[in-house]
């Protein structure tokens, strides 16, 4: 059961995806699935390899144009909106395969996501001007603040390249908590974690709420998802089979069938 609840139980969605459709030639990935997040909520997306996850994280950040539906944040509908037009909205992400840049500093990988926001013009900067200077000072702080937040301080100076596979993550989300989201999709973030460094995430992913930011998740691992989430949206082939609080979705026969690979009336035999 989750660890968390939720204090946005009646506000408006910040997120709204509405009878969502994307297909790949005559593949049909997602299928008419619709789903919401409140502000200040933490949903994970979950489902077998294959289920149409990435897919939508990929609708809602403007890599895929849907074929149909819509995806609405913050009451601005995103169809046909740039990536970066996205990303100034207020909507960052990881990815599963981590997208640094290998020879760039943590420092300066987090001060490329600080670039989304800033205001400062090409004279400014050629001429570096007093105002430059600020916000340059400014964005390194915010920075080196990101950086302790996520749990990389220390590594700032070091080449993205050269830190341990889990400080890549962490320093992936802080690039993109840099971009100052009011919605972060995180994509498979514990992946290759132990199971300590997956509890130091989960207390990661609470904080990142705590601050003020709503989370939807990407996850495998079942044991991470249902201890932070307040809600789980379920898919299995493009499809959604389901949606509640983590104790109703570990209870829902369809979402075990999907996980077990069984009928739902032989878990419901079974029950």
């Amino acid at each position: 059961m989750s660890e968390t609840t939720t204090t946005a139980t009646v506000a408006e969605p910040l997120l709204d995806v509405d009878h969502l459709t994307i297909k790949f030639g005559g593949v049909v990935a997602l299928d008419d699935v619709s789903f919401d997040i409140k502000p200040g909520e933490i949903l994970g997306l979950i489902g077998p390899n294959g289920a149409g996850k990435t897919t939508a994280f990929n609708v809602i950040t403007g890599v895929y144009q849907a074929t149909s539906g819509t995806v609405t944040f913050d009451g601005t509908v995103l169809r046909k909106k740039k990536r970066y037009q996205i990303t100034k909205l207020g909507i960052a992400r990881t990815f599963q395969n981590i997208r640094l840049f290998p020879s760039m500093t943590a420092l300066d990988n987090v001060l490329v996501g600080a670039d989304a926001h800033s205001k400062v013009g090409i004279l400014r900067a050629i001429f570096r001007t007093p105002y430059f200077r600020r916000t340059e000072r400014e964005s390194k702080e915010e920075a080196r603040r990101l950086l302790t937040f996520v749990g990389v301080d220390g590594r700032a100076d070091e080449f993205s390249t050269n830190l341990s596979y889990g400080d890549q993550r962490r320093l992936e989300i802080a690039r993109a908590l840099a971009t100052r989201p009011k919605l972060i999709c995180l994509d498979e973030p514990a992946a290759g974690f132990n199971p300590a460094e997956k509890q130091k995430l989960m207390q990661l992913i609470r904080d990142i709420r705590a601050a003020g930011n709503t989370v939807l998740l990407v996850e495998h691992d079942m044991k991470l998802v249902m201890g932070v989430c307040d809600r789980v949206v379920v898919l299995e082939f493009g499809k959604k089979i389901a949606e509640g609080t983590p104790a109703e979705i570990q209870a829902d026969p369809a979402v075990i069938a999907a996980y077990l690979g069984v009928e739902e009336d032989e878990v419901d035999d079974a029950s």
